[in-house]
């Protein structure tokens, strides 16, 4: 299944100008190695980086002077192929946010390991660590996005962006509509009530060019015209306990979301438009939590994100610009943590996805500022990435 792939300050300045001046008219897109094993499987090999210079207005939450960082966001290596027709794996190591805040050299760690089993387009099969498919914004790929990156609301609380277990999902009436369904571990430790499985849901309808992936893609780059709307829930019971000290009150975990993505090649232009609305909830924050219980797990919010592609290239490649907006209210009753983020960008496209330079400029604005957590006062952040794909 070889789509899962998509499942897939001034520091920075002299040597992005030495790449960009070696770089010509845009160029095919790059593929990596590719090769045959027997007679019926083959195995793909693909390397991927992000680097990003950083300028934040505080160092840490006990530290509100201005921090420069340089760092790999994402630098990976990618194994992905086919057994025979019926059987496929996914596997992708990870030494993610190296240098960030002078935590260098960080481990090497499997982020994804699967194997997929495709007997039909409609129903298809996942076992292994895979991304959580609750929310659309996780399930786009990061390599691939419109905006910079994901935003906090795209993670559920106690699942992160991957987890391990087994997912069926398919495609129907000529990929107009998905679904899908996952098993999962979910919260483990001492901490939780009993153990029970985490089960998360998904459905979609494309009422245009199908999306007909497991992952999605944050933009097309004007290749497909897409209207896909979709929901999703994620449950599991039992998950902590509401009465840490007395080992009572039991905690059930739900959240839903739902999402529109919009892209159109236009003769002006392509304009890219996305919304999401979640609701994480483990039935009121609990008075007394276990010490891994933060305020993720009682949370609602939004986004709406709007992009423009011009239609034709600029100079050596071609540009987008974007806006994104997100609102975050949590329930635990302090109101520090509630806060406003707003980002502009622009993506400068040398080579697509394979080659290209972002800027992205983010205000944080909380809705009642700490008097000692810098982290949880206003701030300003703006981030220069390149991310190279091979």
């Amino acid at each position: 299944m070889k789509d899962n792939r998509y499942i897939k300050k001034r520091p920075l300045f002299a040597a992005l100008a030495l790449a960009l001046s070696g770089v010509g008219v845009q160029q095919a897109a790059i593929a990596g190695p590719s090769f045959q094993v027997g007679d019926e499987g083959y195995m793909e090999l693909n390397y991927a980086v992000q680097m990003w210079n950083q300028s934040r207005d505080y160092t840490s939450a006990t530290d509100n002077g201005d921090v420069n960082d340089t760092f790999l966001r994402r630098n990976r290596i990618t194994l992905l192929g086919q057994y025979n027709d019926l059987i496929g794996f996914y596997a992708q190591l990870e030494a993610g946010n190296d240098s960030k805040g002078g935590s260098d050299d960080n481990s090497v760690f499997y982020r994804d390991a699967y194997l997929t089993i495709d007997p039909s387009d409609s129903y298809r099969f996942i076992l292994g660590r895979f991304k959580n498919t609750f929310s659309r914004e996780n399930l786009e790929a990061c390599l691939e996005p419109l905006t910079l990156d994901r935003g906090v609301l795209a993670y559920s609380p106690y699942g992160g962006t991957r987890d391990t277990g087994v997912a069926v999902w398919g495609n129907l009436a000529d990929a107009k509509f998905q679904y899908r369904v996952a098993v999962t571990d979910g919260r483990e430790g001492d901490n939780v009530v009993e153990s029970s499985p985490r089960i998360t849901g998904r459905v979609h309808v494309s009422l245009l060019d199908p999306e007909y992936s497991y992952g999605y893609r944050g933009t097309y780059l004007g290749t497909q015209k897409v209207f896909t709307i979709g929901a999703a829930f994620d449950s599991q019971a039992d998950i902590a306990y509401g009465d840490y000290g007395n080992r009572a009150d039991a905690k059930d975990y739900e959240a839903t979301t739902v999402d529109v993505f919009f892209e159109y090649p236009y003769s002006f232009g392509t304009l890219t438009a996305s919304a999401a609305v979640f609701d994480y909830s483990v039935d009121g924050y609990p008075t007394d939590p276990d010490p891994a219980m933060t305020p993720w797990v009682e949370r609602e919010g939004s986004y709406a994100k709007l992009g423009y592609m011009f239609p034709e290239a600029i100079g050596m490649g071609r540009l987008q610009i974007y806006a994104k907006m997100t609102e975050i209210e949590y329930g635990a009753g302090t109101g520090l943590s509630d806060h406003d983020i707003n980002n502009i960008g622009a993506n400068y496209y040398i080579n697509g996805q394979q080659l290209k330079v972002t800027l992205d400029i983010t205000s944080n604005e909380f809705a009642e500022q700490s008097a000692t957590n810098a982290a949880l006062q206003d701030f300003d952040q703006v981030t220069l990435g390149l991310q190279m794909i091979f």
